[in-house]
């Protein structure tokens, strides 16, 4: 597999750090997650499906676990001498703290200077906010993303995926990887600083316009993204359920406009986002207020538009599509996994279905770093 015979030593917590190292591990990175003495706190967190609960069980399958106290001299020693033979090195922690525990990217370049080594924080090493605490919905907050994300009384509410937390890991396992490939020209390491911010706003090109063209806010109900375009809209059926159209093409509206009788509305429909659009809108809510879902999936099969039902997020983990794609997956006692979403033709991913308890691997480890720092 792609990775097989790197090792990682991954010190986050939470979301953005262990998602990453799950996609590594997936395939074929020995990934090392080093607890606290408390352990991961999602050990703790949220649902329990086969006594563990669903959040650690799909973000650190197949990994080993040592628990360190990295205050302690010992546990400390062990810890660098795990970094000699590391590929990557991975912390979350807020800028300042590692350097205070001596296990900094200084500290760890010192014992292994091909050693990647990469931050993962709120808002980066520097810059005003750097040492303020936060976590994703702060970090949305402060980069206009929650602004963006209007409920029916037109007030922000709470965005419902961690937007901060998955930019900020895919920008790391990004990274990461660059950073790899460099070293094998080089055989350099390098020191990563990522802010879950930066990359939080540099996945927002398509809605900047407002901001870098005219020097203001969004007017979010007439934005093209937040529907103020009438074919990139959410729609009520009669059953109370939703439907999306979702293509800004001029295609998809002529088709669907022609197939509903209504091709005196296209004009307006391939119009600039905003009040323009509010015929076609009034149009569309009207007729597909008149039957249910199921007859609106059904009308659409075959038509070249942007249609999707909107699916509860039930519905969506027992789709015929999530299904063929192993993106839902058993193990023999029934507990379900998030498959890895990479698929390689040749050497594909193989997720393993372990978990481990709170410092199952600690003894091996401890022994690996010691047989391997001895002279």
């Amino acid at each position: 597999m792609k990775m097989e015979g790197y090792r990682i030593l991954d010190l986050s917590l939470f979301l953005p750090g262990p998602i990453l190292t799950q996609i590594l591990v997936d395939h074929g990175a020995d990934v090392i997650k080093i607890e606290p003495p408390t352990g991961e706190p999602v050990r703790k967190v949220g649902y329990v499906e086969g006594n563990v609960t669903t959040w650690f069980r799909n973000t650190h399958r197949g990994k080993r676990s040592i628990m360190l106290d990295l205050k302690s001299s010992d546990d400390h020693a062990v810890f660098l001498d795990l970094c000699r033979t590391a590929d990557v090195v991975i912390e979350a922690f807020r800028p300042g703290v590692v350097d205070r525990l001596g296990i900094g990217s200084d500290a760890v370049m010192a014992v292994n200077p091909g050693a990647v080594y990469c931050s993962i924080t709120a808002f980066g090493q520097t810059g005003p906010e750097s040492k303020r605490p936060a976590h994703d919905l702060s970090i949305e907050a402060l980069a206009g993303v929650v602004s963006l994300n209007l409920g029916q009384d037109r007030h922000p509410v709470n965005p419902h995926m961690p937007v901060a937390d998955v930019t900020g890991s895919m920008t790391a396992l990004a990274a990461i990887l660059m950073a790899l490939l460099r070293r094998e020209k080089t055989g350099k390491g390098d020191v990563i600083d990522i802010s879950m911010m930066d990359a939080t706003m540099a996945w927002l090109p398509n809605v900047v316009g407002p901001v870098f063209a005219e020097d203001r806010a969004p007017v979010v109900a007439n934005e093209r993204s937040f529907g103020g375009y009438a074919f990139f809209s959410i729609y009520e059926t009669a059953d109370g359920r939703h439907l999306t159209l979702g293509g800004v093409e001029p295609k998809f509206a002529i088709n669907l406009l022609t197939d509903l009788g209504r091709p005196d509305l296209i004009d307006s429909a391939t119009s600039p986002p905003g009040p323009t659009q509010e015929p076609v809108k009034t149009f569309l809510r009207g007729i597909f207020a008149r039957e249910s879902l199921a007859h609106w999936v059904k009308w659409f099969e075959g038509r070249d538009v942007c249609f999707a039902p909107v699916l509860n997020l039930h519905e969506a983990w027992h789709s015929p599509q999530v299904i063929a794609r192993d993106m839902l997956l058993t193990d023999a006692q029934g507990n379900r996994y998030i498959g890895t979403p990479i698929k390689y033709r040749d050497e594909p991913g193989q997720p393993k279905l372990s978990l481990p308890d709170l410092d199952e691997h600690g003894p091996t480890i401890r022994a690996e770093a010691k047989r391997r720092t001895l002279p």
